[in-house]
């Protein structure tokens, strides 16, 4: 996996450093014993002062030195532990960013959200765990063992049953605890997208007088998380006690048995003090790594969870990048002028050719089945149909939000897989069905559709979107805040922002989808009006329910169930499309249609 490979290339100096110094730091604390047992049995016992002097100074400057390495450890743990989190957590929202569209509906956003937060802590965690006391804790050990079977062969022979007991513990409590991490990692991924729905939703939660059922709701999620997290935790919390009883109960069969040595003459009380202070050690790192391996669990199913977003392969929304092999900065097309100058452009050309699609992959339903119609450079393409018949997902197949499943799309006579995303996109603008506002300044909102835009282009395209008059009666005019998504403005408001935003990139192909639903009739005109006159007059790629809203389109494609079924002026539509004029009898009344062309 290319992604750890670069973690390791960046961090691997570091992490090794680190483990050096907890190592050193393993060794001083392995040698203190030792050199306590000679001290009491060549200095105490005999009542030789300078035996216990010269001792005692050396175990001072092992312990010096022990804690001048675990300083060290510290500084570069916490260092590089915090490094590589900030790392992940980057990696994982510029790849969730550049995600396909059919990718990134594969996970439920609150997932999404757990794992750029939640999961990167527990594998952050565990790192810094890891170049501290998790790398200690076997080196004490080993290292123990090695200790305490050289002081005294024979007594060692306890921990020949106390180890196995206590590695039984250990894979018994990671094959106990890991199914228990993944059920509650999952629990928080409702419980956050609870709150998201509530937060997204509060005002319909308010109007409906929902707020009891949310809470209801609410709880119940919540519940179901303390639920499994209390489960986890006690199946959990009976394997540390366990292994405590195992090596304490070897830590008094060690003094029973010592003590028997000791009047048979066989064995010094220094070794004994030593052997219980190595038994000690071997406890600690015991229980050290029990708990190793309960944050290993955590970390293992956070890094699972992490990893089916970052082996996911690159979206075709990221920059540069061409599926068919176009090469980034080269207009495919026949676009010669670079867009950044923003030029003047000419609209471009877009056509469907047997364009089926569906969101499941190739062997799922088709939302879209056959459809072929072109839309020529400067002219208006109207797209209606009752809802679900496809018109959305049809223009968002221009700029590649998703990629059609069958037939080709073309921009200007090129396939569209063949030019670069970026310059595409640069090409496209799009005022989406659902309006979507930043918190920050009008200003910064309109900039969004060109972050280098003047002032007086601001104004111009606010004044062709009709906002220009209710963006000045705002405090502070372009520069007045704008809640998060907009929550300080009507919805027709947010409409005509959202116009203004996507005018102000000149773009060649304008895609409006339903984005005039929110306006009346007399606002909508004038918008419309406005769109004519505004610089040169780009491709542009009209869905609205209205049939008022797409009447004087240069042409009016008809969809039903994913199918074109009708295409040509709203005249021609009411002699030969059946579907367009039920859509026109029930907006209208039969008795109004032969009048209709002339609202």
């Amino acid at each position: 996996m290319h992604y750890l490979r670069k973690y390791m290339s960046k961090y691997g100096l570091l992490f090794t450093l680190s483990l050096a110094l907890v190592a050193l730091e393993g060794v001083c604390d392995l040698l203190l014993p030792t050199l306590m047992s000679h001290m009491i049995d060549r200095g105490v016992l005999t009542r030789e002062l300078h035996v216990v002097a010269q001792y005692g100074g050396w175990m001072l400057a092992i312990t010096a030195a022990g804690a001048f390495s675990a300083l060290g450890r510290n500084v570069v743990s916490s260092r590089v532990s915090q490094r590589f989190g900030a790392d992940l957590r980057g990696d994982l929202f510029r790849r969730v960013q550049y995600l396909t569209l059919r990718d990134a509906d594969r996970f439920d956003r609150a997932s999404l959200v757990t794992r750029l937060t939640n999961d990167v802590t527990q594998v952050q965690n565990f790192a810094n765990g890891m170049m501290r006391i998790f790398a200690k804790a076997p080196i004490l050990c080993i290292g123990g063992l090695f200790m305490a079977v050289r002081l005294n062969p024979q007594l060692s022979l306890v921990l020949v049953v106390v180890v196995p007991l206590v590695i039984l513990l250990i894979i018994l409590n990671m094959r106990v605890g890991f199914p228990l991490f993944l059920k509650v990692q999952a629990a928080l991924d409702r419980l956050n997208g609870a709150m998201r729905e509530y937060l997204s939703g509060v005002r319909s939660v308010k109007a409906f007088n929902r707020s009891a059922y949310e809470s209801n709701k609410f709880e119940a999620i919540n519940g179901e998380y303390q639920s499994r997290s209390t489960t986890t935790l006690r199946a959990m919390s009976g394997f540390g006690p366990a292994i405590a009883l195992v090596v304490n109960l070897g830590v008094v069969a060690i003094v029973w048995l010592g003590g028997i040595r000791v009047n048979e003459g066989g064995m010094q009380i220094g070794n004994i003090i030593a052997f219980v202070n190595y038994m000690t050690q071997i406890l600690f790192s015991l229980m050290t790594i029990s708990w190793v391996f309960n944050m290993f669990i955590r970390a293992r199913a956070s890094s699972g969870r992490i990893t089916e977003v970052l082996a996911l392969p690159e979206g075709e929304s990221a920059p540069g990048r061409g599926d068919a092999g176009g090469t980034a900065g080269i207009d495919s097309a026949g676009f010669h002028a670079p867009f950044s100058s923003r030029p003047a452009p000419a609209g471009a050309g877009v056509s469907f050719e047997n364009v089926g699609f569906s969101y499941e992959g190739a062997d799922g339903d088709r939302a879209l089945r056959g459809v072929t119609l072109a839309c020529e450079p400067g002219e208006t393409l109207a797209i209606v149909g009752s809802t679900g018949a496809g018109k959305s997902t049809l223009v968002q197949l221009v700029p590649r939000l998703y990629d059609q499943t069958d037939g080709i799309v073309r921009i200007g006579g090129i396939d569209h897989r063949l030019l670069d995303v970026s310059y595409l996109r640069e090409m496209v603008a799009v005022v989406p069905q659902r309006t979507v506002l930043f918190t920050g300044t009008v200003a910064d909102n309109l900039r969004w559709g060109d972050d280098s835009a003047a002032q007086s282009d601001l104004e111009a395209a606010a004044k062709a979107a009709s906002a220009h008059e209710f963006i000045m009666a705002l405090p502070g005019g372009y520069d007045a805040m704008l809640g998060q998504g907009g929550v300080n403005l009507s919805g027709g408001q947010k409409q005509r922002l959202s116009i203004a935003r996507a005018l102000i990139r000149h773009p060649r192909i304008l895609i409006l989808d339903d984005c005039t639903s929110a306006l009346d009739a007399v606002t909508e005109g004038k918008v419309k009006s406005a769109l004519k006159d505004f610089g040169s007059k780009p491709t542009c790629l009209l869905i609205a329910q209205r049939i008022s809203s797409v009447i004087d389109a240069d042409r009016i494609a008809v969809l039903d169930d994913g199918e074109l079924v009708g295409l040509g002026t709203h005249e021609e539509l009411l002699q030969g499309c059946a579907v367009y004029r039920d859509i026109c009898r029930s907006q209208f009344g039969e008795g109004a249609i032969p009048y209709v062309s002339g609202i």
